[in-house]
């Protein structure tokens, strides 16, 4: 029997800067390429059917792309191992050829069972890196090197298959797989065609007012790059988006005499370069440590906090119905696209972690069945950071009133996404609850009945949450287990200089 080669696609699905695929190529074997629903997958507590629809849907564009290439892609419903035994049992692996993930603590489990199984059954799995996680590093200080460095490798295009193993079967939809994902609204288009499309369009065009529109969101739905779900599902390389997000920093710089803005879009640009190197630092400190996902980073002062979930509390949090304008507005904005921006998500969370008092690994994973670009590494470090369960951040509690009147000083974004306020004048639509009475009865928007009163006063319950948070970091175990959190996590970026004094709007900034 002649050995084959096989492709497991994971979280990596494009065609373009895949080394695998390159690898295979190359081999002179038969070589299947491979998709897997794992039902397994279907039941973990942050996954969504959301999250499902949109790999197997990039897949789709996958096994669309690689047809041009020669090869097809197969599509599989099953534990992993049972597949591989099958295919093994058909065809004779001789190497399992896959990128190294980074995902929760289910798939690191996974993957351990298939190294050993791959051991027993004489097959050669190599993992080759993707993005800009560094595998079995020993501690942070050369991380960035090795990720600047790997960020420079050449890209790469689709290679050309001379002998592949045609498939043959349906390819499976949601119903197949048993799942019914909600609709949302705005969905990107999938797949790496699309990735690179947006891309582009980021770079070209949308990306100059990235640097100022990103803390909006609404603003930021505009000119935000849109690349984070096909980040999620590898359907864009890292490399690719640095180094062409580069390139065209450099074409600015040397154009500039010809291009109107170019100082707004090189600050932009490098803001966006910047948070892409953030992303993957993140995505670092699961890689590091794989149960980020089920137990705090500090578990001392996970305990001295003595969160306890109260379910009036939770229930009202995730339906966007606390009372808080502007928090609400995003919550339904972000259930109802499966996306919002970055500042909003930390301001969910602290919403949830101080002013509630909820547990984060509730609130945390309602937030990743929610996020279309759920990504495990970026998103548990975030929980702990905004929860204040790591021990070495600055606890960051927001306020959602100020939140709101800065970034949606006429209440219009308030008014789109809760229809029960359409009606109430800009100077109460941060603070509808201070109406008089004979306002809400002439609008009909009676605040405790087709509004809700406040859950808890924002305020009181804010700087009480800081107060408690600091004063769970006090034992010296705590401090002792943070300084180990630090060691292994910590950023190595060196601080910019500050002066001496922080002004006062600086100081309002940090709110």
């Amino acid at each position: 029997m002649i050995g084959i080669d096989l492709v497991w696609f994971k979280r990596d699905l494009r065609v373009r800067d895949h080394v695998p695929l390159l690898s295979a190529a190359l081999s002179g074997r038969p070589v299947i390429c491979l998709f897997i629903l794992e039902p397994e997958k279907f039941d973990i507590e942050d996954t969504d059917p959301i999250h499902i629809h949109w790999e197997l849907d990039c897949a789709i564009r996958l096994s669309e792309n690689l047809k041009k290439t020669g090869a097809d892609l197969h599509f599989k419903i099953g534990n992993a191992i049972e597949v591989f035994e099958k295919i093994n049992d058909n065809y004779k692996i001789e190497r399992i050829l896959s990128h190294e993930e980074t995902g929760n603590y289910w798939s690191y489990n996974r993957d351990k069972k298939i190294l050993k199984w791959c051991e027993l059954n004489n097959i050669s799995w190599i993992e080759y890196p993707n993005n800009g996680v560094v595998r079995r590093l020993g501690d942070r200080d050369g991380w960035k090197k090795e990720r600047d460095a790997r960020m420079r490798s050449p890209l790469s295009d689709p290679p050309i298959f001379k002998e592949t193993i045609p498939y043959k079967e349906k390819i499976p939809d949601m119903a197949d797989i048993g799942l019914d994902p909600r609709i949302l609204v705005n969905r990107p288009e999938p797949g790496e065609n699309a990735a690179i499309e947006k891309l582009q369009k980021f770079l070209q065009e949308d990306g100059i007012n990235y640097s100022w529109a990103i803390s909006s969101p609404t603003l930021s739905v505009k000119y935000g790059s849109g690349l984070s779900p096909y980040f999620t599902a590898g359907a864009l390389s890292m490399r690719r988006a640095v180094q062409e997000t580069t390139s065209r920093i450099n074409y600015i710089r040397k154009n500039k005499s010809q291009l109107e803005g170019h100082a707004e879009w090189i600050k932009s640009l490098n803001s966006f370069r910047t948070r892409l190197a953030w992303r993957c630092h993140f995505i670092q400190k699961l890689e590091m440590e794989p149960d980020l996902d089920m137990k705090a980073q500090n578990p001392i002062i996970e305990s001295n906090m003595n969160r306890i979930l109260d379910p009036e509390k939770f229930n009202r949090w995730k339906e966007g119905a606390t009372g808080w304008p502007f928090f609400d507005a995003c919550m339904r904005q972000l259930t109802s696209t499966g996306w919002i921006n970055f500042r909003m998500r930390a301001m969910m969370m602290s919403a949830a972690s101080y002013n509630l008092w909820l547990p984060w690994r509730d609130t945390g994973r309602f937030l990743a069945r929610q996020f279309l670009d759920y990504e495990p590494g970026i998103h548990w470090s975030q929980v702990g950071m905004q929860s204040g369960t790591t021990g070495i951040n600055t606890i960051r509690a927001y306020s959602m009133t100020k939140q709101g009147k800065d970034q949606d000083p006429e209440g219009d974004y308030i008014r789109k996404w809760i229809p029960e306020l359409s009606m109430v004048p800009t100077n109460f639509i941060h603070e509808p609850w201070l109406m008089p009475e004979s306002l809400q009865n002439s609008i009909i928007c009676r605040i405790g009945i087709e509004y809700p009163e406040p859950i808890v006063d924002e305020l009181i319950t804010r700087k009480e949450g800081i107060s408690r948070s600091y004063s769970a970091r006090n034992s010296e175990e705590a401090r002792e287990i943070s300084k180990k959190v630090l060691k292994v996590h910590g950023s190595r970026r060196r601080p910019r200089r500050k002066s001496k004094k922080m002004s006062s709007t600086t100081q309002k900034k940090l709110f």
